[in-house]
């Protein structure tokens, strides 16, 4: 049997304009109040605060003489889910002791597929990839974002001070102009 619905024409066009009446009592609220807005790129340097915490992008870590720790056994390689390391890697013989050694050749860091989950320096046992709170990663064209992370040496971001969080946070203060 068909269910019938009780409510009079009436009935419905009263709710409608019961709806329509929340809606514009809400766009009237939001149209009159003050708007701000943040000046990011003009004034960033300044005033722009980022968590120690924040996942921007992966980097080796270094020693002392500037080498890297890492030691090609490809387990960030492995726990990384959507495959956005790749490490290309050679078994040497040291000649002195005789025995094989691998050597890392590339390790090559995808930034525009990474997810950020952190799996990959969970699963890393020589404590040799961190991520940085760098965020400012925009290129125009996608093959810029592969990095060889052996190849190149971190030296911060474009921000001053970004890896110890860039500008002090303020609560409550922000880089605004009202309008």
């Amino acid at each position: 049997m068909k269910m019938e619905n009780n409510k009079s024409y009436f009935g419905e066009v009263g709710q409608a304009v019961k709806t329509l009446a929340v809606g514009m009592k809400t766009t009237l609220r939001e149209y009159f109040t003050p708007k701000s807005t943040e000046q990011y790129p003009e004034n960033r340097k300044t005033t722009l605060h980022v968590a120690k915490r924040h996942r921007g992008r992966l980097v080796f870590k270094r020693n002392e003489d500037g080498s890297y720790k890492c030691t090609a056994c490809t387990l960030c390689e492995k726990s990384c889910p959507n495959g956005s390391i790749r490490i290309i890697s050679e078994m040497v013989t040291n000649e002195e002791t005789g025995k094989k050694k691998r050597e890392l050749r590339d390790y090559q860091y995808d930034l525009g597929d990474c997810m950020f989950c952190q799996l990959c320096t969970n699963a890393c046992n020589f404590d040799a990839i961190e991520f940085t709170n760098d965020f400012e990663n925009a290129v125009f064209d996608r093959g810029q974002l592969v990095l060889h992370l052996d190849k190149e040496v971190y030296k911060g971001g474009s921000l001053p001070n970004l890896i110890d969080g860039g500008a002090p946070l303020e609560i409550g203060k922000f880089n605004t102009k009202t309008k």
